[in-house]
C-alpha cells in the first residue's frame, strides 16, 4: 500500500488514495463510502462545469443538494481529459493512487490513455474499478441505459404489477446503488485485502445489471430447480399469499402486513378477530379479499393501537418525511451528522451503511470545483 500522510489516522482506509473519474450516482456513492472509511478521494471533474450533479436542483447554497450529499469530504481536481497535458496530470495522480474508479462506457478510458493495462504498467498495485450498466463485454455492453432499463432487463420490474397488469415504476435506484455502488466498494475492499499478500492490484468489472440477479435469489432457485419461474401476484413475496400484502384502511392509508410464519399469522388473525381465516392454503385469493375487507373497516391508527405489542409484522406505510421523523430512527441517530453549504446553511448527511466504530468524519462539505488543483497537481 502506498504510504501517505492522512488526516484519517486510525480509520480503516487511512493512507488509501482514490482517484475517482466517475460522475452522477454509482461511482460517487462508492467513493463517498470509501471517504467515510478514511480514504483520501480525489474527484476528477471537467473544468467549468464539473460533475453534472452540480447543476441539479434543488439547490444547497450555490451548489446542488445531490452533489453535496454524494461528494461530502472529497477533494476536487478539474482536468480537461481531452487535453494531452491534463491526461498526463491524471496519469501522475494514478501513479500514486491505490484505487481508480471510472464509470465510462467500455473503451473510453483506453481511448483517453487511462485504461487498465496502461495504468497497471505504471502502477502494478493499482486496484482499478470500472462501473458500467452491462459490463465490459456482452451484447448490451455499449447500450445507453438507466436504472429503469436494468430493472426491466433483469426481470425485477416484471415481478410487481398493478391491478391493470402493468409493471410499476420503481422509485428506488436499485441498480445504481445495490447493483453498482455497494458491490464496487465491496470488491475494492477485497482487492485491497488481496493486495496485502500479493502486492498486485487487479481489474474490477462491476456490471450493475449482473448484480441485480442475487436480489431475486428465491426466484432463480425456484426456476432453476423446479422449473417454476415466479409470476407477479403468484408467489410468496409477489402477492400470492394474504400473509404478505398491502391492505387499505378506511382513512386512505395502508398497512404493510407480513405475518408469514404461522405464529405471526395466528396473532394477526387474533387481532382481526377472524380465526375462521386461519387455513389460507386452499383459497389464498379469497382469504386475501376477506382480510382486505376487515382492514378496510378501521383507520390506520386504530389498527396500530390494536396491533401494539403484538408480534404480527404489521406496519403503516409511511411517507419519507414521516420515516425521517420516526422516533426510532431519531433515537438511532441516523440524521445526526451534518453537511454545510458555502452560504452556511446545513442539512443532515446521508446515513451511510458504515458502522460508527469504523467511520471517519470525512469533512463538513462537498468540494468547490477544482479547489484541490494547486495541491494535487504539484509536480
Amino acid at each position: 500500500m502506498n504510504t501517505k500522510i492522512s488526516s484519517a489516522q486510525g480509520a480503516p482506509l487511512a493512507g488509501v488514495r482514490v482517484v475517482d473519474f466517475s460522475t452522477l450516482l454509482p461511482g460517487p456513492m462508492c467513493s463517498l463510502l470509501l471517504a467515510n472509511a478514511g480514504a483520501e478521494v480525489l474527484k476528477i471533474e471537467r473544468p467549468g462545469r464539473g460533475d453534472e450533479m452540480r447543476s441539479y436542483v434543488p439547490k444547497f447554497g450555490s451548489g446542488s443538494v445531490n452533489f453535496a450529499l454524494l461528494n461530502q469530504g472529497k477533494r476536487s481536481v478539474a482536468l480537461d481529459l481531452k487535453e494531452p497535458t491534463a491526461v498526463q496530470q491524471a496519469v501522475a495522480l494514478v501513479r500514486q493512487a491505490d484505487v481508480l474508479i471510472e464509470q465510462f462506457r467500455p473503451g473510453v478510458m483506453d481511448r483517453l490513455g487511462l485504461g487498465y493495462e496502461a495504468m497497471r504498467a505504471i502502477n502494478p498495485s493499482l486496484v482499478y474499478c470500472a462501473i458500467t450498466g452491462w459490463g465490459q463485454y456482452g451484447q448490451l455492453a455499449g447500450m445507453a441505459a438507466h436504472d429503469l432499463n436494468y430493472q426491466a432487463e433483469t426481470g425485477l420490474m416484471g415481478l410487481t404489477v398493478g391491478s391493470d397488469g402493468a409493471p410499476g415504476l420503481p422509485n428506488v435506484l436499485v441498480a445504481d446503488l445495490v447493483g453498482g455502488a455497494y458491490p464496487a466498494m465491496m470488491n475494492i475492499l477485497l482487492a485491497l485485502r488481496a493486495r496485502e499478500g500479493s502486492g498486485q492490484g487487479c481489474f474490477i468489472d462491476i456490471a450493475m445489471a449482473d448484480n441485480l440477479f442475487p436480489l431475486v435469489y428465491w426466484g432463480l432457485g425456484n426456476g432453476f430447480a423446479a422449473g417454476k419461474w415466479p409470476i407477479p401476484g403468484g408467489d410468496l413475496v409477489t402477492g400470492g399469499t394474504p400473509r404478505y400484502q398491502v391492505y387499505r384502511t378506511n382513512d386512505g392509508r395502508y398497512l404493510a402486513a407480513a405475518p408469514l410464519e404461522q405464529k405471526f399469522w395466528e396473532n394477526f388473525l387474533r387481532v382481526l378477530e377472524a380465526p375462521h381465516l386461519l387455513d389460507d392454503a386452499a383459497d389464498p385469493g379469497g382469504i386475501r379479499e376477506a382480510v382486505a375487507a376487515i382492514i378496510a373497516t378501521r383507520s390506520a391508527n386504530e389498527w396500530l393501537e390494536r396491533f401494539d405489542g403484538v408480534d404480527a409484522c404489521v406496519s403503516v406505510v409511511k411517507s419519507l418525511e414521516e420515516a425521517v421523523e420516526s422516533p426510532h430512527f431519531q433515537q438511532r441517530g441516523l440524521f445526526r451528522e451534518r453537511i454545510a453549504s458555502d452560504d452556511g446553511s446545513q442539512m443532515p448527511s446521508l446515513p451511510l451503511p458504515i458502522t460508527r466504530c469504523l467511520r471517519h468524519h470525512a469533512g463538513d462539505r462537498a468540494p468547490d470545483l477544482g479547489e484541490a488543483n494547486p495541491d494535487a497537481l504539484q509536480s
